[in-house]
């Protein structure tokens, strides 16, 4: 342990864009509520200090999750960009010498094989957030790379988002939110497509913390829930929220009227709603993707929407990151999408902050690292990896988010 204290680390934090008109000199709030756990007891995380003011921009470049003051004074050295796609950029050129990369879900540095290869002092890629997709976790296990990020630190906020969209959707409030803002008045044009959620049968695929908040949080509204996951959920749950349990993602969408997407991306995910999947859903129905773009047929969900199989598509989640400006789910009929956001409002920002640094002080101190921040360890999935993961990589076709920059459809 005293070898690894004295070693000095070079960390390379690959972060969103400043805001286009520079840092807030003041925030919309003054504070944050006080949290202490999380509903399942695990408490927040809880580094030794923090150098930052909760409630702060900290995902983007200039807030740098808080960490120069601690580093620096530790002695090692970080690197922030958020140049991360196309052949030289910042990101590939620093990860060369680098001892750990942080990134984060909503703006992705997609660790392929080639680049860890690069990387021959690579220890661990730590994912600010929740959701480690973005690094070739087949080849993190043979590179013996370690992979963690925070659990739970911005499920609820998540949860929230998914809720959010659900009524947004069926309410049909981006149409008729876009009618005020055009100067009209026409009520038959605004109300149309806009239904009531109550006596809807809403359906979750994967019900762990951010599915099965999303049940929680609809059920006052008087709907009918249901779920699909591999680990069925205790008999005192499904009763205490009347859940139907079901054994197949098919007998799930078959019979809800919205269904939201809240299973990890892997191998088995890919491509999960294809155009035979969505042909057995409800006609009319609507689709919730806060998981992963990728878990989504990009072709079928425009052509579901085009043909009204689909009534709705929402998201905040796109496959590559950012999405390309000709991406076709941009100028679909029907979508409530926005850019990767659920998960990094800045109530989320300070707990991932926390929680990236809390791991980086086990890190240097040679101490356990929190079992449920683990993806990969030792070279095998650990911890919530082993749980919600399988082997593999998903990365591929990720050298797409280059042309974010390089192309472009508005005027």
């Amino acid at each position: 342990m005293e070898e690894r204290e004295a070693e000095k680390m070079k960390i390379l934090c690959i972060l969103y864009d400043d805001p286009k008109t520079g840092m807030p000199e003041k925030y919309a709030r003054d504070d944050l509520p006080k949290l202490d756990k999380y509903p399942d007891g695990m408490t927040l995380p809880s580094p030794k200090a923090i150098d930052f003011t909760p409630g702060e921009l900290l995902g983007c470049v200039s807030g740098e999750l808080g960490l120069r003051k601690f580093l620096e004074d530790s002695g090692h050295t970080l690197i922030v960009t958020s140049d991360k796609d196309g052949e030289g950029c910042a990101a590939d050129r620093e990860l060369v010498d680098a001892d750990v990369v942080i990134s984060q879900p909503f703006f992705p540095y997609y660790l392929t094989r080639k680049k860890m290869e690069s990387a021959p002092d690579l220890k661990m890629a730590i994912t600010a957030g929740i959701g480690s997709d973005h690094v070739d976790l087949h080849a993190a296990m043979d590179h013996k790379i370690d992979v963690v990020e925070v659990t739970y630190c911005n499920s609820r906020s998540v949860a929230e988002h998914i809720v959010m969209m659900i009524l947004s959707l069926v309410r049909d409030y981006h149409n008729q939110h876009r009618i005020v803002n055009e100067g009209g008045w026409n009520i038959a044009d605004a109300v149309q497509r806009s239904y009531d959620v109550e006596g809807m049968h809403v359906g979750t695929v994967a019900a762990g913390r951010i599915g099965l908040d999303v049940l929680r949080k609809m059920k006052p509204f008087d709907v009918h829930l249901h779920y699909f996951d591999r680990h069925r959920l205790p008999e005192e749950v499904e009763s205490e929220l009347n859940l139907t349990f079901h054994d197949s993602v098919e007998s799930l969408v078959s019979v809800c009227d919205v269904i939201t997407i809240n299973c990890p991306l892997h191998p088995e995910t890919e491509n999960l709603f294809d155009d035979e999947l969505i042909g057995k859903m409800k006609k009319g129905a609507y689709l919730v993707n806060t998981a992963r773009g990728k878990i989504c047929n990009k072709e079928a969900i425009v052509r579901a929407l085009e043909s009204g199989q689909l009534s709705g598509y929402a998201g905040d989640v796109w496959f590559p990151q950012p999405a390309p400006n000709d991406h076709v789910w941009r100028t679909m009929p029907n979508h409530g999408m926005t850019p990767h956001t659920s998960g990094t409002s800045v109530s989320a920002q300070a707990r991932y902050a926390a929680g990236v640094r809390e791991i980086l002080e086990c890190l240097f101190d040679g101490n356990p690292i929190r079992e449920p921040y683990l993806i990969v360890q030792d070279g095998k999935l650990a911890g919530m990896g082993a749980h919600s993961y399988s082997k593999g990589t998903t990365t591929g076709g990720s050298e797409e988010a280059a042309e974010y920059k390089n192309k472009t459809i508005f005027g």
